[in-house]
């Protein structure tokens, strides 16, 4: 029986998993949209990466992303990780000499800075939509195209548009005005992608330059419009790895394998989920002591399985 390990990343916009071996590549991969429901992605993300694979024994689960905890409950992980770590983790396991990873998600940014295969500085914006693959999608949606041929018509710009990038409503507003001028969608694309790429380093490098080699991940590394323009601001050649749309979800694989070394304690994966099994999830405020915190409590058929949000162990809810 093949021994693998899971991860699981769940964002905002996507929920990611892979099957990893004990080599450290990667057997299987599953990209899904999230939908604003984490319980269902990961639900239905389970089925689907285990679909067919009877040979095969879970060593050992580990989760990252926004929703890592509501991961955790559902699917019994051994390790629960934030993203920095799983992010930072993946990209030395495919270029152990990395220094810069940039990292463009649903909702935020980050850039994690590396020396000697050790996580020294990071920084993240949750503050503003610019620059995130949401704003993308959102105004591919408004040009009338799909979000993955932004990078393809950006490439073919003459002349780029000068689009604000600290805001995203500036932007949004800037573009509109592009359009009203008679400006192409190709030049607007083109000044989006160097704006945003301009924000993110103004806001993310605190003053550093990013160091080579520099990689750059998360689903937004398959936009050859924004891979063009970070290229031009840093006179560097990005390197785009492999697994670049999963990164998160293989380096809590990792986690685990290495969490599964160190103890050899089995995990505590429980497996396949019932479809027809109703999950969901309630938001209480627990009485327990002062803190009065706000607590979601996941239920599968009425049962309870977990609760996320509490300070304390006093927890009533």
């Amino acid at each position: 029986m093949n021994e693998l390990y899971l991860g699981i990343d769940v964002g905002s916009i996507s929920t990611d998993l892979v099957l990893m071996e004990p080599d450290r590549t990667i057997y299987k991969k599953i990209y899904l949209r999230t939908h604003g429901d984490p319980i269902s992605a990961v639900a239905a993300g389970i089925n689907r990466i285990l679909d067919g694979e009877r040979d095969i024994k879970i060593a050992a689960v580990g989760t990252t992303g926004s929703g890592r905890n509501i991961a955790a409950h559902m699917v019994g992980a051994d390790v629960v990780k934030n993203e920095i770590t799983a992010h930072g983790v993946a990209a030395v396991q495919a270029v152990p000499d990395v220094r810069t990873v940039l990292e463009i998600g649903g909702q935020d940014s980050k850039i994690i800075f590396i020396e000697n295969g050790i996580i020294v500085d990071f920084n993240m914006n949750t503050v503003c939509a610019a620059g995130t693959g949401s704003f993308l999608d959102r105004q591919a949606g408004r040009l009338g195209i799909g979000v993955e041929s932004i990078g393809e018509l950006a490439l073919t710009s003459k002349n780029p548009c000068a689009i604000a990038g600290r805001c995203a409503v500036f932007a949004e507003s800037d573009m509109i005005h592009k359009q009203q001028e008679g400006s192409s969608r190709e030049d607007i694309l083109a000044g989006l992608c160097n704006a945003l790429v301009r924000s993110y380093l103004n806001n993310l490098c605190a003053g550093k330059r990013p160091a080579a080699p520099v990689m750059f991940q998360g689903g937004v590394a398959a936009n050859r419009g924004i891979v063009h323009a970070f290229e031009n601001e840093l006179q560097e050649t990005l390197i785009i790895p492999e697994y670049f749309d999963v990164m998160g979800a293989w380096g809590a694989a990792i986690l685990a394998q290495e969490q599964h070394k160190k103890t050899g304690a089995c995990s505590a994966f429980k497996g396949c989920f019932d479809i027809s099994g109703e999950w969901r999830s309630q938001n209480k405020i627990c009485g327990g002591c002062a803190n009065r915190c706000s607590v979601s409590v996941i239920y599968l058929n009425n049962s309870k399985i977990g609760r996320i949000g509490n300070k304390c162990e006093n927890t009533r809810v």
